[in-house]
């Protein structure tokens, strides 16, 4: 029996047709004899109805019908009762009365029910290790499905703009000041290796060597890190590059896709141009490159208000160079010993030496064990800034300006996650805050290795006016690097590159400091390609896995990825990585050698 039609596709225009249907048995229910099948495919459910009038095989049914089998019925479709139909299901005003039967495959009970409510009460290793069962819940489909809309959207969209869809390898070379890398032995050249490409970077510059002009893929991309709810070892980069273009070409070019795909997935309807925020004022006002700009929280700087104060510790780190900064958690003051414990000890985890607050009660007395080193005028100037009111706790941090701002970012967001516990915060789940983080710092000083490194990577063209400052202070030098961001998620980034060799082998060898034989070893191909013809050129990688899980309502990215990798890295369901051969491994002329890390 070849199916004519999908289980969703039915309707009563289709009345008095004879079709033939195949799928998974969702669910069985026995009315007086009459078995109710709901059978389900990837499009929807439609009811059948197998009746010992009509349907022959009526006892083979009875006796194989179980949740999850494959079977493929015959029969008409015919109106349901008045008071059956299901305005729930898009099939839901008729069903099909079976006159054929057959069975495909007899499902063994599964080992968690297949039904998004109670699915997501399943433990998640479970779930993994039957990925192909978790799969077949709705919630999961419809995600699978977003993916390929995205995929298919994002591709149409840059092909509309010129772009020529072009696969870079995988196996790269090894470049070990970047993220941990999967090393992959050469069997033919003994003792050397590849590595699992962190990102199509170079490669896609010396596309714009060769003139392509606009490439983009769906890339592969490999990093050998700890697991995290928005981490995979494995994941996927929407990766682009373009030539002849500046900074305002690419924000132009990233608004319309994210346009399109909010429009296409969700028909909503969002805003460009998005707003640019320059790193630093993203820093000063909520501690991150990446903020969340929903809630409010913001930070107020007070450096004017301490420069002179009898409190030493605000006045001693202002006149060092720091900076003394604070946010007002409105609502807050019920804040528990423990949470305030939690809080203070990440701040010092993070290099704080402590978290100093204010608790303002709600008949508008204070509460802190800094108030007595405060003036009156102080004291005011703070409750005028601040707006405190009763029910409000503020939290202070001082020190060095980036590991404040870093610190009490950090706080700020926990003191949203216990207003939202609280039921004191609200956030809009159908707010969409896209915008740009730009001119961050092109260079960041590393005190472990003495030297200044890349903030983004060592690639990036600074901002053209600051390129003086190379020399004198690298510090002062913006990049023209981007990253964009939506509701405190990086969704990409992305930069103008540098396509001028000798200002290529300047930052590697002056401002990077790095010896000359690792650029030759790890870059001398592409300075040398800089030679013949460079375009100035930049691009940009999103992240798929995260659009997708944002357009999902997704949790984890594990939840828009068909066969995930657990936070240690493992595919519980084929249980991979696992163990080798001596063979393989003499073939590969490699030796395992299992360190015990006790």
């Amino acid at each position: 029996m070849k199916r004519t039609h999908h289980c969703g596709e039915l309707r009563t225009e289709d009345i008095g047709a004879t079709v033939v249907l195949n799928g998974w048995i969702d669910s069985v229910r026995d009315h007086g004899g009459v078995l109710f099948v709901d059978l389900r495919d990837r499009e929807g459910i439609t009811q059948v109805v197998f009746n010992p009038n009509t349907t022959d095989a009526l006892s083979e049914v009875l006796h194989h019908l179980k949740p999850e089998s494959v079977i493929a019925i015959s029969g008409e479709v015919t109106a349901r009762e008045n008071d059956a139909v299901n305005s729930g299901l898009p099939t839901g005003e008729v069903e099909v009365h079976a006159q054929q039967f057959e069975m495909l495959n007899v499902s063994d009970t599964p080992p968690f029910p297949i039904d998004d409510e109670k699915g997501d009460r399943v433990n998640e290793d479970l779930r993994l290790t039957y990925r192909y069962l978790d799969l077949r819940r709705p919630k999961n489909l419809k995600t699978l499905k977003n993916r390929h809309k995205v995929s298919k959207t994002t591709r149409d969209y840059l092909d509309e703009q010129g772009f020529l869809e072009i696969e870079t390898p995988m196996l790269f070379k090894s470049t070990p000041e970047g993220a941990r890398e999967y090393l992959v032995p050469s069997r033919v050249n003994p003792g050397e290796f590849y590595a699992l490409a962190q990102s199509p970077q170079q490669y896609k510059q010396m596309l714009m060597v060769a003139g392509i002009e606009r490439y983009f893929q769906l890339a592969r991309c490999f990093r050998d890190e700890d697991g995290r709810a928005d981490r995979q070892p494995e994941f996927t980069q929407v990766d682009l590059e373009m030539s002849f273009i500046d900074r305002e070409d690419m924000y132009a070019l990233i608004e319309g896709l994210m346009e399109r795909l909010w429009k296409e997935i969700l028909d909503v309807a969002i805003e460009t141009p998005f707003e640019r925020m320059p790193y630093e004022d993203a820093m000063n006002n909520f501690g991150s490159d990446r903020p969340d700009r929903r809630f409010g929280l913001k930070f107020h700087d007070l450096n004017d208000l301490f420069a002179e104060s009898d409190f030493k510790v605000f006045n001693s780190v202002i006149k060092s160079g720091g900076t003394v900064k604070a946010i007002n958690a409105k609502g807050l003051a019920d804040i528990t010993e423990g949470e305030l414990k939690y809080l203070t000890d990440m701040a010092v985890s993070m290099g704080a030496k402590g978290l100093a607050f204010i608790r303002a009660r709600d008949g508008g007395e204070w509460k802190s064990p800094i108030l007595k080193f405060f003036s009156d005028e102080e004291k005011a100037a703070l409750k005028g800034r601040l707006e405190i009111g009763g029910g409000d706790i503020v939290f202070f941090m001082a020190a060095e300006w980036e590991r404040s701002c870093s610190i009490l970012g950090k706080v700020r967001l926990e003191c949203a996650e216990l207003l939202k516990k609280r039921g004191r915060l609200e956030i809009d789940p159908n707010q969409w805050d896209f915008f740009w983080v730009i001119e961050f710092p092109l260079m960041v000083y590393d005190d472990e290795e003495g030297r200044y490194v890349s903030a983004h990577h060592p690639f990036t063209s600074p901002v053209v006016e600051d390129i003086q400052f190379l020399d004198e202070d690298p510090k002062k030098v913006r990049g023209q690097h981007y990253d964009l961001v939506l509701n405190g998620m990086e969704l990409g980034g992305g930069s103008i590159r540098i396509h001028q060799p000798e200002l290529q082998q300047k930052v590697f060898e002056e401002v990077l400091q790095l010896p000359k034989e690792i650029i030759q070893d790890r870059f001398g191909y592409m300075v040398n390609a800089f030679r013949y013809g460079a375009p100035p050129h930049g691009g940009i990688a999103l992240g798929l896995d995260r659009i997708v899980g944002l357009l999902s309502g997704a949790h984890s990215i594990r939840d828009v990825i068909a066969f995930p990798k657990t936070q240690k890295g493992q595919d519980l369901m084929s249980q991979s990585p696992g163990p080798v051969t001596e063979r393989q491994l003499r073939d590969l002329h490699i030796e395992s050698i299992v360190v015990d890390k006790k």
